[in-house]
């Protein structure tokens, strides 16, 4: 099931990463943390990037939305080079990075004010949305007024708001309990597929990037570089049953299998 990347094969893609490297420091002192990664999205899929802690999976991220520079390799968003070129992604780090001063209202609209965009139109957008959200009711709460769950989807209706075709979410579920987790993934279809986005996401889950993913790659660690991509071929809507099928546990022994967390066969 697994296979090459080979992204020069997908000009189409809304984002592509091309043999970019990335190492921190200097001399003696630099840590190489990206070898030579390729990946690439194609509108509307949703693509998961999983591997152990600290390979790099992040700072991929980080490249991807302009917030650090290659050190070789091209990222392209839209065909168009993307270096350094911060505001055309959303993206919903691991934390919700909610400010506790703000109501829920004020924090879903400050990537909107932020990019000196149209505070008011947001504000009624968001007005819109807030029970596709699970948020009905609470506009004027608090962050520390609301669940676990319920933060997460501020968050991600925060990334919305700014208007991207893009998102990347870098484990947004790692730090919710399993049953709201699952919840969350469930919520995070219907999203995904009600708004047509094109969605990457970070998870060290792999029934999680099962459930959720068209493709999903899996990086070595540090110096990282991709080492399998995996198309999976479960039918849409994904119910949490679907876990418990063949094909399913077929590709999470292959994913266990690549991480090196079980032996080869």
């Amino acid at each position: 099931m697994g296979r090459a990347c080979r992204v020069e094969e997908h000009d189409g893609a809304v984002v592509s990463a091309t043999g970019v490297a990335k190492n921190f420091g200097q001399g003696e002192r630099s840590l190489p943390t990206l070898a030579s990664v390729s990946i690439y999205a194609d509108p509307g899929e949703f693509v998961t990037v999983v591997g152990t802690s600290g390979c790099g999976k992040s700072t991929l991220f980080n490249l991807i939305a302009g917030l650090e520079l290659p050190d070789a390799g091209e990222v392209r968003l839209d065909g168009r080079r993307a270096h350094g070129a911060t505001g055309r992604v959303g993206y919903m780090p691991q934390r919700d990075l909610l400010l506790p001063w703000r109501r829920v209202m004020d924090n879903v609209t400050l990537g909107v004010e932020i990019a000196r965009g149209d505070v008011a139109e947001a504000r009624r957008r968001a007005t819109e949305l807030l029970p596709d959200f699970g948020l009905e009711g609470f506009a004027d709460s608090y962050p520390h007024e609301l669940s676990g769950g319920m933060r997460q989807r501020a968050a991600l209706l925060r990334t919305i708001l700014t208007g991207h075709d893009v998102l990347l979410l870098d484990e947004p579920f790692g730090a919710l309990d399993a049953l709201t987790r699952l919840e969350m993934q469930q919520w995070l279809l219907d999203i995904w597929e009600r708004f047509g986005k094109t969605i990457l996401f970070i998870s060290h889950d792999v029934d999680e990037a099962i459930i959720l993913s068209d493709r999903i790659y899996v990086m070595s660690p540090r110096p990282a570089r991709i080492i399998a991509e995996l198309t999976i071929d479960l039918e849409r809507p994904r119910p949490p049953a679907v876990s418990t099928s063949e094909r399913f546990e077929g590709y999470k022994r292959e994913l266990l299998q690549r991480l090196g967390v079980i032996a080869p066969e």
